[in-house]
């Protein structure tokens, strides 16, 4: 009988792809229900623009910091800790918008957190995936699991959006909720035992120190990082501010923005390919 999947699939690279494809369906429809819970409950532009920055925030200050948490510890117990984080701040921002009447500083908070479990889960995820697959495939297997992201995240904009529209914000939050505990009880069955066991490093802060002193000392580096930077805050603000209050205002609400997301994702991609 033919194999149902590729040889170097292993294990862990299938709990890895299953619990990301999982991750992305939820979180970008989230993404648009955090948008019009704001906007439902009786903000502006601005007040948009806030909760999406809080969510940016964190990775900006946490990403270096996961890292190296990420080289000290067990990287499926980080993965699985950030995913946990991610589902209680999420489970209580549906909660909130459910209830009624959630306050701007709340809902920031709640998506600041979530920024923070984003950061920290991050780079784990990056070691643990490659430490899944070695040999001629790494290529092969990163394409497949990008592709996977991708078609997830496209999936889970128009379907959020027509969810968005159809029951509500919060409720779309619950189901990302769901997803993040779904996809942290598939990461808690990770097998680790070939993972050899890393030597202690340098302390904390001195990595980041010479982590910081590398990045700096390479302009070509850097100033890719900061055109890019300009690039995601711009697209972001259309996407995550802009964007809503147009489809609000002129298309009809969350759906039609869901499958405008999802229109766009998928010719970005092909563009790409």
């Amino acid at each position: 009988m033919p194999r149902r999947r590729p040889s170097w699939a292993g294990r862990n690279y299938t709990l890895l792809t299953a619990a990301a494809i999982v991750t992305n369906l939820g979180s970008h429809g989230a993404l648009i229900a955090a948008a019009f819970a704001v906007l439902d409950a009786g903000g502006d532009g601005g007040d948009v623009g806030l909760v999406a920055a809080v969510r940016t925030l964190p990775l900006v200050l946490f990403l270096l910091i996961g890292g190296a948490v990420a080289d000290r510890l067990p990287r499926h117990h980080v993965m699985v800790a950030a995913n946990a984080l991610n589902c209680v701040s999420q489970a209580a921002f549906a909660v909130l918008v459910i209830a009624g009447e959630p306050q701007l500083w709340q809902m920031m908070l709640l998506t600041g957190l979530g920024g923070v479990g984003q950061a920290f889960f991050g780079p784990a995820a990056e070691g643990m995936l490659m430490s899944s697959v070695s040999g001629e495939q790494v290529s092969r297997a990163f394409a497949l699991y990008r592709m996977a992201m991708q078609g997830a995240g496209l999936g889970g904009a128009a379907l959020g959006g027509l969810m968005v529209a159809a029951i509500g914000p919060g409720w779309v939050l619950a189901v990302d909720a769901a997803a993040f505990a779904l996809a942290g009880a598939l990461r808690s069955f990770l097998d680790v035992s070939h993972i050899p066991e890393r030597s202690p490093g340098g302390g904390l802060l001195s990595d980041l120190r010479d982590g910081w002193r590398e990045f700096t000392g390479r302009p070509w580096l850097w100033s890719i990082v900061a055109q890019f930077s300009v690039v995601v805050a711009v697209v972001g603000a259309a996407e995550s501010v802009f964007g809503p209050l147009v489809a609000r205002d002129e298309l009809g609400g969350a759906g039609p923005w869901g499958l405008a997301l999802g229109a766009f994702g998928a010719a970005r991609s092909a563009a790409r390919f």
